[in-house]
């Protein structure tokens, strides 16, 4: 069975930083694509960065780049979320996903194109 586990979210001021880290189990995804995704309050679900496979192109939504890094530890089989320079504007209900391919170009960022989801681990950003 395979699972992800976001963890590392939290309520921080404006400026401050957050890592986020997925744990996987179940799977490896380090030869295909693996994502975060938020969903802000009552809003749809969207892209915030993508690694399309370990040592591989990385992506970034324009709203979060030069801020956010998303990274891999295949050791640890864990994917990261690096956020600095937190803003208001950031807090949402923060997803990791995999992907059992790699996904390019658009396809990176639409989420019916990843196979497996975490619970999701919310960050709010207080101004």
């Amino acid at each position: 069975q395979v699972q992800l586990v976001e963890s590392g979210g939290g309520l921080v001021q404006a400026g401050d930083s957050l890592r986020l880290s997925c744990a996987v189990s179940g799977r490896t995804f380090s030869s295909s694509t693996m994502g975060w995704f938020r969903q802000p309050p009552g809003k749809e679900r969207e892209f915030v960065a993508a690694s399309i496979s370990s040592g591989g192109s990385i992506y970034y939504a324009d709203s979060v780049k030069g801020r956010f890094t998303i990274s891999r530890d295949n050791a640890k089989n864990t994917l990261y979320l690096q956020m600095n320079s937190l803003k208001p504007g950031d807090t949402a209900l923060y997803y990791c996903a995999g992907a059992t391919a790699r996904l390019y170009g658009l396809r990176r960022e639409e989420s019916r194109e990843y196979d497996y989801w975490g619970q999701g681990t919310q960050v709010t950003v207080s101004s």
